[in-house]
C-alpha cells in the first residue's frame, strides 16, 4: 500500500510538471536571441538516418518525455535539438522542456551525483509512470572528455559539435528513446489495456 502511494505521488508530480512544461517552439521563444541562434545552429546540423526515422516512426506507445534544461547550457545546446528531431520523427512522442532554474523542486529531484546537471531527460508512460531518466551527457561524450582531459568541464555550445560527434550522440539518444518505447510496449499493464 505504501508503494502505491509513492507511485501516485510521483505520477501526480510528473504530470503537473509535464503539463506546465513548454514545447520546443515555446521554450525557444522564451530564450534569448543568442541562445536561440546557438540551438538553431545545432538543430540545422542534426540529421537522422533513414533507419533512425523508420524506427522512430514505428513507435506505437505514447511517450511523454520531459527534458529539464537550461537554454544557456552548452550540453543542452548540443542535445536539445537532437531530442526535438527525434520527437518530430515520431507520432507518439510528446516532448516538453522545463527550465531547471525555474523549477527547484524538479531540479532537486533529478540531481546527478548531488549536482544540478542538465539536460535531464525523463521518459514517462502515458499515465506518467517513470520509465527512465538519462542525463547529462552521453557515454561517447564522456569518453571524448576523458580522452582530452580529466576534471570539471562544461562545453560552451557556442560552436556546434562536429558532424561525426553529433551523429554518434544522436544515435545514443535514439537508442535511449527506443529503450523507453520497448519498455512501454512490453509493460503488462499497457499490453492488457491495448490488447497486444
Amino acid at each position: 500500500m505504501a508503494d502505491d502511494k509513492y507511485f501516485d505521488l510521483n505520477m501526480d508530480f510528473y504530470k503537473s510538471k509535464f503539463e506546465k512544461a513548454l514545447n520546443y517552439k515555446a521554450y525557444m521563444g522564451a530564450s534569448t536571441d543568442n541562445e536561440r541562434s546557438r540551438w538553431q545552429a545545432v538543430y540545422d546540423k542534426v540529421v537522422l538516418t533513414d533507419d533512425q526515422k523508420q524506427l522512430l516512426k514505428s513507435f506505437t506507445r505514447k511517450m511523454n518525455v520531459l527534458c529539464m534544461s537550461g537554454s544557456w547550457c552548452g550540453d543542452c545546446v548540443k542535445q536539445g535539438p537532437i531530442f526535438q528531431k527525434i520527437a518530430e520523427a515520431s507520432n507518439v512522442i510528446d516532448l516538453r522542456y522545463l527550465d531547471r532554474d525555474s523549477n527547484p523542486d524538479m531540479r532537486d529531484k533529478l540531481r546527478i551525483m548531488g549536482a544540478m546537471r542538465v539536460p535531464m531527460v525523463l521518459f514517462l508512460s502515458e499515465d506518467f509512470f517513470e520509465c527512465g531518466r538519462f542525463g547529462d551527457r552521453t557515454l561517447s561524450t564522456y569518453r571524448r572528455m576523458a580522452a582530452e582531459r580529466i576534471g570539471p568541464a562544461c562545453a560552451t555550445g557556442i560552436v556546434p559539435p562536429a558532424e561525426e560527434e553529433l551523429a554518434v550522440v544522436t544515435q545514443e539518444w535514439v537508442d535511449m528513446f527506443e529503450r523507453a518505447q520497448l519498455m512501454l510496449r512490453l509493460a503488462p499493464m499497457l499490453r492488457e489495456r491495448y490488447g497486444d
